[in-house]
């Protein structure tokens, strides 16, 4: 069993056409995408339309989920101009997407944690603001009732694999298309992935173990970084184009 998990596409659909493309270059037919589809301050509708049309199996993220279940004067900085820019078939395609999902009855699926969309599962914040790997009981304490040998999440942004010590691994593929932003919860802090480059991971089990394989795109981040300017996201834009915020 072999495939491709990609998630935090964040409406970059340039980096969501590379990442496919190296995919399908490798033989790959199988793609986990594992949500924040759209939000932010890119091309939300031209990156839905193309997740819509792609054959793979998805899960909503949290900034999917605000985009649906809150009133637009409550959306966010990121989530806002993205509604507006989608139609209801956009907004009805969402809804009919599940929080988590077992693939193919050996694969668990979700955003974040299972027991929430907004909660980092291999990283902890600390009060001054590092970001670094989660304790070990943390991430046991995570993963508790979860029988699959494989379990992936995204939602951090940073590439990652965890192993626990019954056999299970941990994933999170990194981000399709937001090397970098600026967070406030549960403390201020940065996430830095410390080159533009679109992310994705393909999973594969031989021998009856689970194997992670990151990869890293080069596509045309400086156009996405000048859309990002051009919406007022600086910080964003600096990501785009050089994987850290500033």
């Amino acid at each position: 069993m072999r495939f491709a998990a990609i998630a935090d596409v964040h409406g970059n659909h340039l980096a969501l056409a590379a990442v496919v493309d190296d995919i399908r270059a490798r033989g790959i037919g199988d793609i986990v995408n594992l949500g924040d589809m759209a939000s932010g301050a890119l091309d939300p509708r031209r990156t839905m339309d193309a997740l819509m049309a792609l054959d793979a199996v998805h899960v909503l993220g949290n900034h999917d989920r605000y985009l649906i279940d809150r009133p637009v004067e409550s959306m966010g900085s990121w989530d806002r101009p993205a509604h507006a820019e989608l139609d209801a078939r956009h907004l009805d395609w969402l809804r009919t997407i599940p929080a988590s999902l077992v693939f193919r009855e050996r694969v668990y699926l979700c955003h974040a944690t299972p027991a929430s969309d907004e909660v980092y599962w291999l990283e902890t914040v600390l009060p001054d603001g590092t970001v670094r790997l989660a304790g070990l009981p943390q991430i046991v304490e995570a993963a508790q009732g979860i029988e699959q040998e494989l379990i992936l999440c995204g939602h951090s942004h940073l590439a990652r694999a965890v192993r626990l010590s019954d056999g299970r691994l941990i994933v999170n593929p990194g981000s399709v298309g937001c090397p970098g932003y600026r967070d406030i919860h549960p403390f201020p802090h940065v996430v830095e992935a410390g080159t533009p480059h679109a992310r994705y991971a393909i999973l594969e089990n031989t021998r009856g173990s689970w194997q992670v394989s990151f990869h890293h795109v080069s596509y045309d981040h400086m156009s996405m970084a000048e859309l990002a300017r051009r919406n007022g996201k600086p910080e964003l834009a600096a990501a785009l184009a050089t994987g850290w915020v500033g």
